[in-house]
């Protein structure tokens, strides 16, 4: 399995030691499940934005009828030059 070397402060590495001695596990195996949370996170992030960007597209004459002020000028509207 590849691996990745990380580097903490010393006040950072004793506060992971001091977490995991809590926990009962050990140093690599909180900093792997720290990870692991964080990309299922972003993971999670990326999935309801694009079904944000589904739904809203879909229902994008809605929200303009709903929500007139907040509509980008056409082409050719808006200020004079």
């Amino acid at each position: 399995m590849p691996a990745l070397n990380v580097e903490f402060s010393d006040r950072e590495l004793e506060d992971l030691r001091q977490i995991a001695k809590e926990r009962g596990t050990s140093m690599k195996a909180l900093v792997r499940e720290a990870a692991a949370a964080d990309i299922a996170r972003h993971r999670a992030l990326q999935e309801g934005a694009e079904a944000f960007r589904r739904f809203f597209s879909s229902h994008a004459d809605e929200f303009a009828a709903a929500f007139p002020d907040d509509e980008a000028p056409a082409k050719g509207e808006g200020r004079a030059a």
